[in-house]
């Protein structure tokens, strides 16, 4: 069949770049998980792949770029999952807003490297990178932004199952706030946070949140 073997050719050499895209990023987060993005140099991602310096420099031009590329990926991972779970949660707004919730529970859980890789890049991109990157790539992943949320706190407040004095958009940013930092903040200490509050991560996040919800909700 004429042209079907560039084409098969085309789909093995994208996978191959796949592969070797993802493999840098892999071993690039495993050292910056291990040592922290300030402290890690190319030349250790390079030796850490396994690959000439020119291969790494095929995909990436330096190391902002591995770190942008890998916060991608977790904001597309991180919004597809919870995506899933707040669209199979049946029953008003409230119990919508409390899956959501869990889903950055499940997060801290079960992908705690890339919550501890969130953390890290929270910090740098105060010190480092612009709003308007980071504005950018949240447009790209998640048109609209947070407008989804803000809206299910306006159905929320219509329905009944949430208090009827807040403000969606304020609230929207507190909420996330709230449940963000203290993911990042549990996730960045670890197993110390057992050793310093006597109590596991899971237990303490979840108790966060139960707050939360206790303060959305009507009196």
């Amino acid at each position: 069949m004429p042209g079907a073997a560039p084409v098969e050719s085309a789909g093995r050499y994208l996978a191959h770049r796949e592969r070797q895209s993802r493999r840098i990023l892999a071993a690039a987060q495993e050292l910056f998980d291990a040592r922290g993005i300030d402290r890690v140099t190319m030349a250790e991602i390079v030796s850490a792949v396994g690959v000439r310096p020119s291969t790494i420099y095929e995909y990436f031009a330096n190391k902002d770029e591995i770190v942008w590329a890998l916060v991608e990926e977790f904001m597309v991972q991180s919004s597809q999952r919870i995506r899933t779970l707040v669209e199979s949660t049946s029953g008003p707004a409230f119990a919508r807003i409390a899956a959501l919730l869990q889903g950055f529970e499940d997060e801290l859980i079960h992908h705690a490297a890339g919550v501890r890789f969130m953390a890290q890049f929270d910090a740098m991109y105060a010190r480092d990178w612009s709003v308007e990157r980071l504005l950018a790539l949240e447009d790209h992943i998640m048109p609209g932004r947070f407008k989804g949320i803000a809206d299910l706190i306006r159905e929320g407040i219509a329905d009944g199952s949430l208090r009827s004095d807040l403000d969606a958009d304020l609230t929207m940013h507190s909420v996330l706030n709230t449940v963000i930092g203290a993911q990042r903040r549990l996730a960045s200490l670890g197993n110390r946070v057992e050793q310093e509050y006597g109590k596991p991560i899971g237990l303490l996040f979840r108790e966060t949140v139960r707050i939360i919800l206790l303060g959305l909700r009507p009196a």
